[in-house]
């Protein structure tokens, strides 16, 4: 064999998809788990290989949410949740837990404008007394995907074509086009909240499903919603050209002035939850990134309030190298079998190992602010003063205690070894009862961002009828309109 036959060329790539190593790749849509619904299985070598490139595309800006602010405040408890978890900082009403908040741009590079249509991130750390626990959300309480495997391939389509470095919606088409789950996050991203007036006004979702753990280990799911007090506002498409022709950066300079002049913006934390032991009862998989839990069934509960009241003393310290990670939790609190949110839990600490390095926890603004111990030595840029002479466990010279034993959910899991999506998709009916809970005026314009994005030269008239029938199941009357104007536009 010559070994410079195929050398790295685009000009030889296989009729197939292989991983990096060239071994033939037989499904790209679905994770390796146990069962249909997961967990993820870690021996699931294609995913973790093409997570981790694509966390390591970006040195050193973030290769999603590069565009943020931050600020810092406090969350309080203002109602009892203690029979649904043993969280340390959720024990009473009244307990104040210290918080840094980042909130930005998904697609986009750092000097990109935040007019852009474009998912808001809302982070939240709280600093507990038991660690660091993260809620890594969105503006949106819905995402594009249900696979962690297809979020390089998402971003990769909503980022700039890789041959022009320009945004193409017959980029972002063409690859949904494949997957019908987008359609309710389609009604999020071109709807009015598709634009936040700032970042004051914006809501904020845990978007996956949680689990909740009290002190005899009752699992109980759970989402997490943020609703400002000052009201959802947001930006027309003619209002954000306006805006974002005289500042770039509007919600950053909104949010530090409002601090700055003790003008403290304010978020309800509100949860829904649910008995795993009821979750096959409904007509979606409430473990679904793609799906809300239907507020009628699943009543908003309030649990405390967010006051961000201090700004940032450093932008790179503390807005630059602040590092979340879905995977950080606290006792009481704990992950599910989503598969989206089981990807993210590899990818945040692996990324942020890249970007930041192997001690990003060391960081000031990510480091917990409760007495920790651990075994992890040396390293790229440690800077801990340690004098100990034992550094693993156990041993006889050092006998270190370990903590009493937290609560897991304790269900069983079985399941066949497969790569399959999962059973429950239903695309179609969560997007048509949004639709129409809106006012015409919203409708109207919601239906020109898709006349808008149709009518792209480069959107073929497959994609177009893709979507139209989408649309039409969505809603009836919302497909015939987007199809009736289309054919009148191509007439023109």
């Amino acid at each position: 064999m010559d070994p410079y036959k195929f050398r790295p060329s685009s000009s030889f790539n296989t009729p197939f998809l292989t991983t990096n190593a060239g071994a033939p790749v037989w499904n790209d849509n679905s994770s390796l788990t146990v069962g249909s619904r997961g967990p993820i299985l870690l021996e699931d070598y294609h995913l973790v290989e093409k997570l981790a490139h694509f966390e390591r595309e970006r040195i050193p800006e973030r290769v999603v949410h590069a565009k943020g602010a931050s600020a810092k405040g406090f969350f309080e408890v203002t109602h009892d949740v203690s029979n649904l978890t043993c969280a340390d900082f959720l024990r009473s009403p009244g307990v104040q837990t210290p918080v840094i908040v980042r909130f930005s741009t998904v697609i986009h590079e750092r000097g990109s404008p935040e007019t852009i249509r474009d998912p808001r991130g809302f982070a939240t750390k709280f600093y507990t007394r038991e660690g660091n626990f993260d809620i890594v959300g969105n503006n949106f309480p819905v995402f594009f995907i249900r696979d962690g495997i297809k979020f390089p391939d998402v971003i990769h389509a909503f980022k700039p074509n890789p041959k022009s470095n320009i945004q193409e919606m017959w980029r972002i088409l063409d690859y949904l086009s494949h997957h019908p789950e987008c359609m309710h996050t389609f009604m999020f991203f071109f709807d009015d909240v598709g634009i936040p007036l700032n970042y004051r006004h914006m809501e904020g979702f845990g978007v996956h499903t949680y689990t909740l753990l009290n002190k005899a280990g009752v699992p109980t799911y759970v989402k997490f919603h943020w609703k400002p007090t000052c009201g959802v506002k947001c930006l027309t498409v003619e209002e954000a050209v306006i805006v974002g022709g005289t500042n770039h950066s509007h919600a950053t300079q909104d949010l530090y002035d409002s601090i700055a002049a003790g003008n403290f913006p304010e978020w309800k934390l509100y949860i829904q939850t649910m008995d795993p032991a009821h979750e096959e009862k409904f007509d979606f998989d409430p473990l679904d990134t793609t799906m809300t839990w239907p507020e009628d069934i699943f009543p908003l509960q309030p649990v405390g309030r967010l006051v961000l009241n201090k700004n940032i003393d450093n932008f790179f310290a503390e807005n630059e190298m602040l590092a979340f990670n879905p995977a950080l939790v606290v006792p009481g609190i704990h992950y599910s079998d989503d598969k989206m949110f089981q990807a993210r839990l590899f990818a945040y600490s692996d990324t942020q190992r890249h970007r930041l390095g192997p001690n990003y926890l060391m960081l000031p603004v990510n480091a917990p602010k409760c007495a920790h111990f651990n075994n992890h030595y040396d390293g790229f840029m440690n800077f801990m003063h340690r004098e100990e002479e034992v550094n693993y466990f156990p041993s006889r010279y050092n006998p270190v205690c370990l903590a009493e034993k937290v609560p897991i959910p304790p269900q069983i899991i079985t399941g066949a070894r497969k790569k399959m999506v999962i059973e429950k998709q239903n695309d179609f009916i969560q997007p048509g009862v949004r639709y129409r809970s809106w006012a015409p005026d919203r409708q109207e314009r919601f239906i020109k961002l898709w006349l808008d994005a149709l009518s792209d030269p480069k959107v073929t008239q497959e994609v177009r009828t893709i979507f139209i029938s989408w649309l039409t199941q969505c809603d009836k009357t919302l497909g015939q309109k987007v199809s009736t104007r289309l054919k009148i536009r191509s007439n023109i």
